[in-house]
């Protein structure tokens, strides 16, 4: 955005909503000052360049979050962090699968809820690249369930990896919208403040209190990290690592959510390491028969609109 186009959209904004219209710009020009400080900042690691066999990436998991809930679940033993290339999905997927990476990626199997896939990634260049979202989609929640995502993870695991191998699986949590405890009344994104930005706007704005938010956030957490649980039990890995593409911010530095921005609580995701072993506790439920597979570009536009992002933020 230009800055002729924000001052045409703070007139509009403030001639329709008056203070708040000049609240709402008030807060894109913050978000673009600071999204020109990116190439002063650590660069952050690629993935690739830590050990790992299977890296399960959390979507939008904030390290003190992850601290957090750790001690409830036995694999959450050895807590770490690690820097994130990318303050955003898209970010992180553009700087992670890279030029210089192209061995990595081609031994890679890639599990993935994330509907950015279709954007930053070609199914060339890996061993398999499975995007979970075209077929696994669940309006009803409006995002891919954790169980969809670890169905195809223990399928592809058990179908396409050897010792030569590596495996992405990429859950959709604890981006919001929140399974557990959804922000409202209602349970689809139709009906409901959506996506990882609504409900942090939300807050922003002071329609939702920081506890609402948080209990959402951390609830969504554990959804999700009750079927890693399940994952571990029916995956074979001498060394998995769980971690995430990015933060979400709270008001720091008076940001919330994750726009393209270099902030610490963005770029700091956990980094935990743990093993799995496939004891076939769980036979994955059959996959649809490709019924994604002829996904429209407006039918993955509207996914991604679900989930918050809009053109100017994909751009």
């Amino acid at each position: 955005m230009t800055l002729a186009d924000w001052i045409d959209e703070t007139r509009a904004r403030v001639a329709r909503d008056g203070m708040a219209g000049v609240h709402e710009s008030a807060y894109e020009l913050r978000v673009g000052a600071l999204r020109r400080a990116d190439r002063f900042v650590d660069p952050g690691v690629n993935v690739y360049d830590r050990d790992w066999d299977a890296l399960l990436i959390l979507d939008g998991c904030r390290a003190d979050l992850m601290r957090g809930v750790a001690p409830a679940y036995d694999f959450l033993d050895s807590p770490g962090t690690h820097r994130s290339p990318g303050s955003t999905s898209y970010e992180w997927l553009e700087r992670t699968f890279s030029d210089g990476y192209e061995e990595e990626m081609a031994n890679t199997v890639h599990v993935s809820a994330n509907p950015f896939t279709h954007q930053y990634l070609d199914a060339d260049w890996f061993r398999v690249l499975d995007e979970v979202w075209r077929d696994g989609w669940d309006d009803e929640v409006g995002i891919v369930p954790a169980r969809t995502v670890t169905d195809r993870a223990i399928r592809a695991g058990r179908d396409h990896l050897d010792s030569d191998g590596r495996l992405i699986v990429h859950y959709m949590q604890p981006h919001f919208p929140s399974v557990p405890r959804p922000l409202g009344d209602v349970s689809t994104l139709d009906e409901w403040r959506d996506g990882r930005e609504m409900a942090w706007q939300g807050l922003r704005r002071g329609e939702f209190t920081r506890r609402a938010v948080w209990r959402a956030y951390a609830a969504n957490l554990r959804y999700v990290l009750d079927d890693v649980a399940v994952l571990l039990e029916n995956l074979d890995a001498d060394r998995v690592a769980i971690s995430a593409d990015h933060g979400n911010a709270a008001g720091e530095w008076g940001i919330y959510g994750h726009p393209n921005v270099p902030l610490r609580v963005l770029r700091e995701v956990p980094w935990f390491v743990t093993s799995a072993t496939d004891r076939h506790t769980r036979e994955p439920d059959p996959r649809p028969a490709d019924e994604g597979s002829g996904e429209t570009s407006s039918a993955v536009e509207e996914r991604l609109a679900a989930l918050g992002y809009t053109e100017d933020e994909r751009t």
